[in-house]
């Protein structure tokens, strides 16, 4: 019998599977059907700074009893805060009582302000760990790739100083220096990162002049982006790391650990074909242990990092060569 069982950010967990933030993980009937079929840990539905500023403002718009009472603006504003944060603390309880797998908490933030004394809530409601969604688009011509650079140590070095669960941070690929900055983020404190976070992608209806979403699930073939970084920090980061975007089926899962990833997380195959692909996935994990003799993931995780790979050069190469240059 094989043992699937991990240790990702200090938690224990049954196998490498996490079910990521998604609308899958935002009831708690999602929660307990998710670990009914295997889902070792499941990281909540984000809450958005935007999200919240946003509910705030409209409810303002809406409201025509500010042209009356200025005053009321700021009662507005605090109240919906305060009933958006005090449902997602409700979630995290119930979720606890519901299941006994992790329950990882998640807030999607673009600023330091908002989120410390959230981040003591949701350790004092019982969550087991804290993932912290950062992304600050480098959109401003006006802003050095420093300053955008900042706010991630910024919101990470503050919210450490708060809580004492686990934390990580998720990130996208978007900086000119990935490693350093990885590695850099590693030393804050932080005990994951999440390689990587998915992105609204915008496309315009032609016919409505309206920005549309597109891309909203991950694709197989997306699965080389986030591979190959795995590979290359695994070994150098001071953290876990866990992998994210285009794992589909058990073999992508396998990968990632191959590379170095102490777990993965899903959601977009879930959407697509349902819980019970997590069994399906964590059954060819097991079949494949089995016909390479490994009898739990710690004898192959990083088995093909840049570290250990008897090729490591194939994870830096960014050009086609044998492909598309005619050699057979």
């Amino acid at each position: 019998m094989v043992n699937l069982s991990t240790s990702y950010m200090g938690l224990k967990l049954r196998n490498p599977i996490i079910i990521g933030s998604s609308g899958l993980t935002n009831s708690v009937e999602n929660i307990k059907e998710a670990a009914a079929n295997g889902a070792a840990a499941v990281v909540l539905k984000s809450l958005f700074e935007e999200q919240i500023l946003h509910s705030a403002s409209s409810t303002i718009l809406q409201n025509e009893v500010t042209n009356l009472y200025p005053e009321a603006e700021d009662y507005i504003r605090n109240y919906t805060r305060s009933n958006d944060v005090d449902n997602y603390l409700k979630l995290i309880r119930d979720s606890k009582k519901a299941v006994d797998i992790p329950i990882i908490a998640s807030i999607n933030c673009v600023s330091s302000s908002e989120w410390i004394d959230f981040a003591k809530k949701i350790e004092e409601a019982g969550a087991d760990a804290l993932e912290l969604n950062i992304f600050v688009l480098p959109s401003d011509p006006h802003k050095s790739g420093e300053q955008n650079e900042a706010v991630y140590f910024e919101i990470l070095e503050k919210i450490i100083r708060t809580v004492k669960i686990p934390v990580s941070a998720k990130i996208s690929y978007y900086f000119s220096g990935m490693a350093k900055m990885a590695l850099k983020l590693s030393w804050t404190g932080i005990s994951g990162l999440v390689l990587f976070n998915r992105f609204f992608s915008p496309d315009i209806d032609i016919d409505r002049f309206e920005v549309k979403a597109t891309n909203v699930f991950s694709t197989p073939a997306e699965l080389s982006t986030s591979l190959r970084w795995v590979a290359m920090l695994s070994t150098k980061v001071q953290c876990d790391i866990a992998a994210s975007t285009g794992i589909h089926d058990g073999k992508a899962v396998i990968k990632q650990l191959l590379a170095g990833a102490k777990a993965v997380q899903i959601a977009s195959v879930l959407y697509k074909k349902g819980f019970k692909e997590i069994t399906i996935m964590l059954d060819e994990i097991q079949t494949w242990m089995v016909q390479h003799n490994f009898k739990s993931l710690d004898q192959f995780i990083g088995r093909m990092s840049v570290k250990e790979a008897e090729n490591p050069a194939a994870y830096e190469r960014v050009q086609f060569m044998k492909h598309f240059s005619g050699i057979e």
